[in-house]
């Protein structure tokens, strides 16, 4: 159990913490497989180092990518109605998320739009971090974005999909973090990143371009955790479960992504595996997605906690089966972790051209093995 504490005199002129969040006890785990955003924001807040773990009397900002909608965008709202200072980035500076922050939250937060693709964005929101911390030092930095576009096996993936993802989720997180180091080490802060059980308890099926990103992401903070000890620094990942956050539950987003992998599917894929094997996948995928959850408070409470306690995990489980999923990874066959996963995410069909009366059809000795019924139909796996 950890206790916060801010002097409010620490948090600066007309600055006060409002709500139990003052005094507040505790620190549940957290973990999240959600945040297929395409954002990334900047959050600075003023809080009282008296209550973390050094004795310096000025106050410290902290700097968070990912704003626009889900995760960054609630936090956000529930670190400014405590009372701190937050620099915010979004993708669109007059989209939904941005909009909801002007309107709901003080003008303690400031809003910038960044793009991780764009090294210009970047460049821009450092020196707005800077210009904007001058005189308090920069606390913390969440590198909150996320981006998904594809639901697929990875023949059936195009390469800049993984390219993509690889340009948001770590390298444009991974020049944004260098560039604060600076400051942080200066302040002896918090790097809070938000990652995904997709990039490191098992490989998620038809996730491979996400998840493989967010792998080379933990295992960058794991990296910076040893490195950046000596300096105090304290490095935190936060890897949240199935939560419905705007991204989740847009399904026509989800729509139009398969449209497009159809449209550009090569001739022999689509002999292959046929598009009724995509249209399957498409269907388990939304399936999968009906056991989100909707409150966001525990991951929200995690990457509180990552950001203000005196001791933060370096890494925060929110939500739940977690647990579960870790004990079948790491100590059961290979053949019941795939069914596990089957069972709540996706539970492929065969390729067209494996099942049988197809010409040259040679199912594996392993696909009969562990699914006793080798060629379900694809509209009786989807409904069930």
């Amino acid at each position: 159990k950890v206790r916060w504490e801010w002097p409010p005199a620490c948090l600066g002129p007309g600055t006060t913490v409002r709500g139990a969040e003052a005094g507040k006890e505790g620190g549940s785990p957290c973990e999240v497989f959600r945040h297929m955003d395409y954002i990334q924001t900047l959050v600075v807040l003023g809080l009282s180092r008296a209550g973390l773990d050094h004795t310096e009397n000025s106050m410290a900002p902290l700097l968070w990518p990912g704003c626009d909608s889900g995760f960054g965008k609630e936090t956000a709202k529930k670190l400014d109605a405590m009372g701190f200072t937050v620099l915010a980035t979004v993708l669109e500076m007059n989209g939904p998320g941005a909009l909801e922050l002007r309107a709901c939250c003080s003008p303690r937060l400031k809003l910038l739009q960044m793009d991780l693709t764009k090294p210009a964005d970047i460049s821009r929101a450092l020196e707005f971090t800077k210009a904007h911390t001058t005189s308090t030092g920069l606390w913390g930095l969440v590198n909150n974005a996320g981006h998904n576009d594809v639901v697929a096996d990875v023949e059936l993936s195009p390469v800049a999909t993984f390219r993509n993802c690889m340009e948001v989720n770590f390298f444009g997180a991974l020049e944004l973090t260098k560039g604060l180091l600076p400051l942080l080490r200066r302040s002896r802060g918090r790097i809070v990143t938000l990652g995904s059980p997709a990039g490191e308890y098992m490989p998620y099926p038809c996730l491979a371009a996400y998840g493989t990103s967010k792998a080379a992401m933990a295992l960058l903070m794991d990296a910076f955790s040893c490195e950046l000890l000596p300096w105090g620094v304290k490095v935190s990942v936060i890897q949240p479960g199935c939560f419905k956050t705007e991204s989740v539950s847009n399904v026509s987003h989800w729509e139009q992504r398969k449209q497009l992998l159809l449209a550009n599917l090569p001739g022999e894929l689509r002999q292959a595996y046929g598009e009724d094997y995509i249209e399957h996948l498409h269907r388990e995928f939304l399936h999968s997605l009906r056991l989100a959850l909707p409150d966001l408070s525990p991951v929200v409470d995690a990457i509180t906690d990552a950001l203000l306690a005196a001791r933060p995990r370096r890494r925060y489980y929110p939500g739940r089966g977690l647990g579960l999923m870790y004990f079948i990874h790491y100590y059961l066959p290979e053949g019941l972790r795939r069914r596990f996963l089957q069972s709540f995410f996706i539970n492929p069909c065969l390729p067209r051209a494996l099942r049988p009366g197809q010409p040259g059809a040679t199912p594996a000795p392993d696909t009969a093995q562990d699914n006793p019924n080798p060629n379900p139909d694809p509209s009786l796996v989807g409904a069930r």
